[in-house]
């Protein structure tokens, strides 16, 4: 008798996970929360609020409550830097410019920015920036004098310090990264993860005291070809994309999955949909089966790991990042958006 019940409640647990399932996205609804004639590359959720940068120097928040829409401006003398990247701690908001000079902004305790970090040089360039913790975070650039360019902070964005070159594996001749997303580098635990113009993953388990670093399969035979966008499920699943953004239909080597925490790389979906992305997340809560990718040329959904994509709308963003496993906010040409798939 025991064991007759014992069937009939795995059979009615069984039988509800089943129906629990959710069906494959087929479409995404678009509600526009913020526009401007700016470029927004870089958001961050954050205690019920929604952070961005800018270029034109643009910074501020949106109330995801309200959908009230807070901006300012960020001046260094004469000049309006250009923001691709942003990241926060539990207390302080980070924001990170491209070019030359670099300069790297934190929440004061004024109630305005305080530049922590700067560097002048023709080849400086950082792209993104993440933390691992409220007080450990780090930020990558493009090669100079033969490395990657890393900054790390262990005091909480207060004093950032460039790694050097013999701490770092060697960077061919060029090796950068793209500013498209803010999602070239991925942080998890004590580890980090970042996706470079040459198509390879620098990897580090002790929060940036020693590197490694692999080859994917993604294609980089031009400068505007290489990992744009990397995202891990886990310690072990990792997804990336690539392509050209010069010619955005191309889709030879462009995506690539990862089972043993970035060490090696298989192509994925070769030949197929989709094309150039800036942009790929696992959807939460998926078993790390969902990924959405998108870019300028629309939004891009796959239900099977990978392996098959299908577009979903032709709305076009750089960035995204994932609330929940059905909302999602965006980020692009002249707006900020909420993204409800369905």
């Amino acid at each position: 008798m025991r064991n007759i019940i014992l069937i009939t409640i795995l059979f009615i647990i069984y039988s509800c996970e089943q129906t629990l399932e959710r069906p494959d996205y087929t479409e995404v609804k678009v509600e526009v929360l913020y526009e401007d004639s700016l470029s927004v590359r870089a958001i961050e959720l954050m205690n019920g609020s929604l952070g961005f940068a800018a270029n034109k120097g643009v910074f501020g928040t949106i109330d995801l409550q309200t959908k009230t829409v807070r901006t300012n401006i960020q001046k260094y003398d004469s000049i309006l830097p250009e923001f691709r990247a942003i990241a926060h701690t539990a207390t302080d908001f980070f924001m990170l410019s491209v070019a030359n000079p670099a300069l790297l902004y934190k929440t004061g305790d004024k109630g305005s920015m305080e530049l922590v970090y700067t560097e002048e040089g023709e080849s400086v360039f950082y792209d993104s920036m993440a933390f691992w913790n409220d007080k450990e975070g780090i930020a990558i650039g493009d090669s100079m004098a033969g490395c990657l360019s890393i900054i790390i902070t262990r005091d909480g964005g207060n004093s950032w310090n460039k790694l050097s070159c013999p701490q770092l594996p060697k960077a061919p001749e060029g090796e950068g990264a793209f500013a498209a997303s803010n999602t070239n580098i991925v942080v998890q635990g004590n580890k980090a993860w970042v996706g470079t113009t040459q198509a390879r993953v620098y990897y580090t388990s002790d929060k940036g005291l020693s590197w490694e670093v692999f080859q994917t399969p993604i294609l980089k035979e031009e400068p505007t070809q290489g990992i744009y966008s990397m995202d891990f499920y886990d310690n072990s699943l990792g997804i990336a994309i690539g392509g050209d953004y010069t010619e955005p239909e191309k889709r030879m080597a462009n995506k690539a999955i990862s089972l043993d925490g970035g060490k090696s790389w298989q192509l994925l979906a070769n030949n197929q949909e989709p094309g150039y992305k800036s942009c790929i997340q696992f959807v939460p809560n998926s078993e790390g089966k969902e990924i959405v990718a998108i870019g300028f040329t629309g939004i891009s959904y796959s239900s099977d790991q990978g392996k098959n994509w299908k577009k979903i709308s032709k709305e076009g963003f750089y960035t995204m990042r994932f609330q929940n496993d059905s909302v999602a906010y965006a980020a692009g040409r002249n707006r900020i958006a909420k993204l409800t798939f369905k």
